[in-house]
């Protein structure tokens, strides 16, 4: 295919170096971006006399035409074409004539390319949140669901204090939340329009760029044409926020395995979305949460991949900056996918409540609530720790636990004990009594489910 920046040179190139130079396996995913942004194009040259408006028409039908064909499947894509920008405009010459090459006229391929990623990214981030804003929804009616039910919550991976298993889901929907914030925070800076920028000085043309960003659903234009061809710090923020997701993503996947283990037995994973071992015929395992867990990683490299290609790139537009592309859409392909397995996941999983119970019952997790018990009736609180923490000592020697223990055992390490000292250790009190405000009980996850309601009914609404 002929190349259409022949002139200073023949235009004659190795077939290997075309093959390394080419991008369209990986920016043909942009057509429609970029010829929305090219009918933008032409509109704004008809309305500033650019061009004439009988050859701006004809170039916006044709786009139009090109880009139904390729929605059909009655066009492919080139791909021996140098990028989607080329073979678009090839095809619009091809099938217009001369009209065709006034298309580019007041714009190049650096603020083109730059249009056409900020569109496309927009809308991938747009598709991420809604997808998050299910993973919450779930997240929030499960915590409903076990708003009553009692696991041990942990430390250095240490039993630690009784909570409430709605609870450890909802640590989950705050933290997604503010992966949806991200997201749409990182949107508000992309949503910034390079075109008219052209190869890095802007042009001689009058052009309206203010005309052409609204015409795409801009709120602004770049205001330092330098600037808004060779930067790609929207690409890098995207990832960072895709990278946290995946972060979290990734704890709440250990968790599960952690959880459906037999060593925990808290949940089990539905059969859709766990493997068999070929060999071992008893095994279950946790092949999708697992899968998530490890390509938290290749968002990692994504993210950092092209931070180490911009580092250190002079101004303005250089060839390095092809590679833009290639992670920032792995990072948003696999995130979606992980969020695809990851919401049906939860919403089909059991949950083994009994487990939960003998695990915080077997962990002495009351142990702090005992030593409150003897500091509210006048004990100083590191001596009531002490006595606390020896009456743990004697449960694990003689195999039992706290609510078991007779109130004559317990009168030997202080006359301070009473009968209301079992109320006090009652693991459903405990918990219930930690009702300040975003704390573990049935009444504050009340609380944060009803919050998340109103937040999820602005998000749907955002999402529109």
């Amino acid at each position: 295919m002929a190349k259409l920046w022949a002139g200073r040179t023949d235009g004659t190139t190795d077939q290997i170096a075309d093959d390394f130079n080419s991008s369209i396996r990986v920016d043909q995913r942009m057509y429609r971006e970029d010829i929305t942004g090219s009918i933008a194009h032409a509109k704004m040259l008809k309305k500033q006399a650019i061009i004439p408006a009988e050859a701006a028409d004809h170039i916006v039908s044709a786009l139009e035409g090109i880009l139904a064909d390729l929605e059909s499947g009655t066009l492919a894509v080139d791909e021996s074409a140098e990028d989607i920008h080329m073979f678009v405009e090839q095809v619009l010459t091809s099938r217009i004539g001369d009209e065709g090459k006034m298309l580019h006229t007041a714009r190049s391929r650096n603020d083109q390319v730059a249009l056409d990623s900020r569109m496309y990214l927009m809308n991938r981030s747009k598709e991420i949140r809604s997808l998050l804003t299910e993973l919450i929804d779930v997240l929030n009616e499960s915590a409903k669901k076990y708003r009553d039910t009692i696991l041990p919550g942990y430390t250095h991976m240490q039993r630690a204090q009784p909570i409430m298993f709605g609870h450890h889901l909802l640590a989950y929907a705050m933290m997604t939340l503010r992966d949806y914030s991200r997201l749409e925070d990182a949107e508000r800076r992309t949503n910034v329009s390079p075109i008219g920028a052209c190869a890095l000085a802007g042009t001689t043309y009058h052009t309206d760029r203010v005309y052409e960003a609204e015409l795409l659903g801009f709120d602004a234009v770049s205001l330092n044409s330098l600037d808004a061809v060779s930067d790609r710090d929207f690409c890098l923020e995207l990832l960072s926020a895709l990278s946290i997701l995946m972060m979290h993503l990734s704890r709440f996947s250990e968790e599960l395995i952690l959880w459906s283990s037999w060593e925990f037995g808290f949940v089990e994973l539905s059969d859709a979305y766990t493997t068999g071992s070929s060999i071992m015929p008893q095994k279950k395992n946790p092949d999708m949460a697992e899968l998530i867990r490890g390509k938290t990683g290749r968002v990692y490299g994504d993210l950092m991949g092209l931070l180490t290609t911009m580092k250190g790139l002079p101004l303005a537009y250089n060839k390095d900056m092809q590679e833009d592309k290639e992670p920032v859409f792995d990072a948003f392909d696999t995130a979606e996918m992980c969020l695809k397995v990851l919401i049906p996941m939860l919403d089909t999983m059991n949950v083994r409540k009994d487990r939960m119970y003998a695990a915080a019952q077997r962990g002495f997790i009351n142990a702090t609530d005992l030593a409150d018990y003897l500091v509210t009736k006048g004990m100083p609180f590191r001596k009531a720790y002490k006595i606390s923490g020896s009456l743990v000592a004697k449960c694990i020697d003689e195999n039992t636990v706290l609510e078991d223990l007779p109130l004559k055992t317990y009168k030997e390490y202080s006359d301070l004990f009473e009968n209301d000292l079992y109320e006090a250790i009652n693991l459903n009190n405990a918990v219930n009594r930690r009702s300040s405000k975003g704390g573990t009980s049935s009444l504050s996850i009340d609380e944060q489910t009803a919050w998340l309601d109103g937040k999820l009914k602005e998000m749907r609404g955002t999402d529109q």
